[in-house]
């Protein structure tokens, strides 16, 4: 093959990942963004609906991901059933997947419900534990409807068409900041329930974006081959097996990366509010800053997802291969600018200088593991559309658990190398986890691909 042979199926496999991409990154970007919103609008009330909301997200947000982490088994059996050409079979899949949500949806939304015990557990102060709770079950309320949402998104996701997800996440945000204002603050008749208010506003999104969702499958021209609306169906436990076999390994892994962030955050807690501030700041940055790669990872699931289903491993490869490169290069772009601009990142958040200084410090660090955070989070995306995930979940778990926390604590938090660095060593251990985690999806990723492959021949 020529190289200009060769850069052009390049260009053509980055213009269609672009294409796919673009439209998920602004939904994941306006779903960061009403976190934001919340936090901010709960801060004007009192410091107390503030502490009430972060304790709140502290709790729903990981059980969230472990939710949709679950449901997202629904995209690459769509892509490949779609690549397949077997269109027919993928309305009674997503029914299925429907019913799985139902019940995960449910099953969240009660633990959400009965959460005090985790939040006298962390011996939370008893005046935030009402007002925590109060916002918890308030966004209990809408587990359901945002679990029955996410599958449709798959199912949409799966199709090729992730246009539907940033329209609905664009308009979920609009709708988020009036809907804040109104329970927040008591209009039109409604009590003011200060941070609380922010869960109702969260749930009431959660309901519109399900609502949006159903009707833009119900009526767009290209949901209609799956024929997902023509008749009902009872739950088919085989079926919801084979789900929950692909599933439950994505939703631990997802769970255990976000996870590990919030365990670094408990064991910095008690080296003062100027370490714990600095350590949110670039967290938090770090965290926005993902959401590109994430959503590269999103859209290689479904490339490679739909050219296994067309019988195609080696354009699977491909695809993820290039997926890779374009994640990598944006690692490359990201990583300079953090490093370069590190104190004016800081500045954004605060005004003081001892904050500035320890988070321009921990922003070294995230720009460090841009790299391997890029390649880790694309490779488990491709490995998604592969469908292979309890590997992956392992390989996961050992990475973050049994080498990056281990490595981070001893760095940080004991003598056993020396002076305790405290949250440089933690998140060096952050560093040393997810370059690890880089390096063997990469592996497993070239041995599925290869499996394949000769699976084919």
């Amino acid at each position: 093959m020529s190289t200009d042979t060769r850069l052009g199926r390049v260009r053509t496999e980055l213009r269609s990942l672009l294409i796919l991409a673009t439209p998920i990154i602004i939904a994941q970007l306006a779903h960061t963004a009403m976190g934001f919103v919340d936090t901010l609008m709960a801060g004007r009330v009192s410091p107390q609906d503030l502490a009430a909301v972060a304790l709140g997200n502290s709790i729903w947000v990981p059980v969230f991901l472990l939710m949709t982490g679950i449901l997202l088994a629904t995209t690459p059996k769509v892509a490949q059933r779609f690549g397949a050409g077997e269109e027919a079979d993928i309305g009674p899949l997503v029914r299925q997947a429907l019913w799985l949500a139902l019940a995960v949806g449910g099953s969240a939304a009660a633990l959400l419900w009965n959460a005090e015990f985790i939040l006298r557990t962390m011996n939370i102060e008893p005046e935030l534990i009402t007002p925590a709770m109060g916002y918890l079950r308030a966004v209990a309320c809408g587990f359901p409807a945002v679990a029955l949402y996410h599958v449709l998104r798959c199912f949409s996701d799966g199709l090729g068409h992730t246009r539907p997800a940033m329209v609905l996440g664009i308009l979920g945000l609009l709708l988020n900041i009036p809907a804040n204002y109104i329970f927040i603050y008591g209009k039109f008749g409604l009590p003011a329930m200060g941070g609380v208010g922010c869960g109702w506003a969260t749930a009431l999104v959660m309901g519109f974006m399900l609502i949006g969702m159903l009707v833009w499958v119900k009526w767009a021209p290209y949901y209609r081959a799956s024929a997902l609306f023509t008749r009902f169906e009872w739950p088919q436990w085989t079926v919801i097996k084979r789900l929950l076999s692909i599933g439950v390994p994505i939703g631990i892994a997802v769970f255990a990366e976000s996870s590990i962030f919030a365990v670094i955050a408990l064991l910095i807690g008690g080296l003062g509010a100027t370490v714990v501030a600095g350590h949110q700041i670039a967290l938090n940055f770090s965290s926005m800053v993902f959401m590109i790669p994430y959503s590269l990872a999103m859209a290689a699931t479904v490339r490679v997802g739909q050219a296994l289903g067309r019988g195609q491993p080696r354009e699977a490869r491909f695809a993820a291969g290039v997926s890779m490169a374009a994640a990598l290069g944006y690692a490359c772009v990201s990583a300079s600018l953090m490093f370069l601009l590190r104190e004016q990142i800081a500045q954004i958040y605060t005004p003081d200088k001892t904050v500035i200084a320890v988070a321009a410090t921990l922003i070294v660090y995230s720009a460090l593991f841009q790299f391997s955070d890029a390649i880790q989070v694309t490779a488990a995306g491709a490995l998604r559309g592969y469908q292979d995930t309890r590997i992956t979940m392992l390989l996961t778990l050992f990475a973050y658990w049994g080498i990056g926390l281990p490595v981070g604590y001893a760095l940080g938090l004991s003598d056993l190398f020396g002076e305790p660095s405290g949250p440089s060593g933690l998140w060096q251990g952050l560093v040393v986890g997810l370059t690890c985690a880089a390096a063997m999806l990469t592996v497993r990723l070239a041995r599925s691909a290869r499996k394949r492959i000769r699976r084919a021949v």
